[in-house]
């Protein structure tokens, strides 16, 4: 939401005033050049291609090399975000990652993404919340801008968690991909965000665990699915109720990429209609915090992000943690 301040405070570079709003200036996608496709995971995992296919909706996925770094490929995204908002990385007060896959544990991965780009100075911090990782970087970014704390930052959602699957095990080995999609918010961007709702349930953490130890995920696939389905669908009507939006009023939607019939089931759940809905999973997989960017990305240059109308994002991951956004295109309800 948009704040209100008095409109007698100083000028200057945070200078607020009477209605700050954050929005969406620019888009940017990154993904490894290596593709592996369900024949290679199916041979490690002891699964046919097929099978694949059928449980996940998933071809192939793109893995990062041994020696390639997650934070070149979100700074890639990054870099790509700046260039179609009409921004230098110099304007930048704030660059955000969402990961949980950080090349190292210290430094984070938004220290060494900021000066890649040159955003010398900027305020830069990692968010570790799985899949959600990129809905919490841009509430982030935008409650900076609203608060007159920043003007300009850049949202980044990046993962490379196939360096956390074990190749045996079939359902993380078919599921995972690595990738980085970015946002940059800007003071009055054309994508403005609107209601977001966060939410978490530690309490079912241990549905989805990556140990410390030897970083190797295990999961408990239907119970993540359940929750999965459940938590999107909640949090996706809070958010629209928050506006005053109903599900048919939608232009898009972009929900987190986990498994093609998660998206199949919430779009039941929902009641949405197909076209409504973008399905980015079937050559990406599941790429963590960078599903949102990376299908919004694709959905902007494909045409689908409407010049005028809402869109939804929603995702859900490890925590167990879950999230719902709109963003208004257009006139501003």
């Amino acid at each position: 939401m948009s704040l209100e301040f008095a409109s007698d405070l100083a000028p200057g570079r945070f200078a607020r005033r009477a209605v700050r709003s954050a929005g969406i200036a620019g888009f940017g996608a990154a993904v490894p050049e290596q593709v592996v496709d369900n024949l290679v995971v199916g041979a490690g995992a002891g699964v046919t291609p097929e099978w694949i296919v059928k449980r996940t909706g998933i071809e192939s996925r793109r893995h990062l090399r041994p020696g390639e770094r997650l934070d070149a490929l979100a700074a890639a995204a990054g870099a790509e975000a700046l260039a179609q908002a009409g921004l230098p990385a110099t304007a930048l007060d704030a660059v955000l990652v969402g990961t949980s896959t950080a090349d190292e544990v210290y430094p984070q991965a938004a220290p060494l993404v900021a000066a890649l780009l040159g955003a010398e100075g900027a305020m830069a911090w990692d968010t570790s919340l799985a899949c959600t990782g990129f809905l919490a970087v841009l509430a982030q970014g935008a409650a900076l801008i609203e608060s007159g704390r920043a003007t300009h930052v850049l949202a980044i959602g990046a993962d490379a968690v196939s360096r956390n699957v074990d190749p045996a095990d079939k359902g993380p080995a078919a599921l995972f991909g690595d990738g980085a999609g970015a946002a940059v918010l800007t003071l009055g961007g054309a994508g403005r965000v609107g209601a977001t709702v966060l939410g978490c349930d530690g309490a079912h953490g241990s549905y989805l665990v990556a140990e410390r130890s030897d970083g190797i995920i295990s999961m408990n696939g239907w119970e993540i699915f359940h929750h999965a389905v459940t938590r999107m669908a909640e949090c996706s009507l809070e958010a629209l109720a928050r506006e005053g939006l109903s599900v048919e009023e939608l232009a898009l939607v972009v929900p987190h990429q986990a498994n093609a019939r998660i998206t199949r089931a919430l779009v039941e759940r929902l009641g949405l209609r197909e076209e409504q809905v973008v399905d980015d999973i079937a050559d990406r997989g599941n790429t963590s915090a960078a599903t949102v960017p990376l299908a919004l990305h694709r959905a902007a240059a494909e045409g689908r992000v409407p010049e005028e109308g809402a869109v939804l994002l929603c995702a859900f991951g490890a925590g167990l943690a879950w999230g719902a956004t709109v963003l208004h295109y257009g006139a501003t309800p």
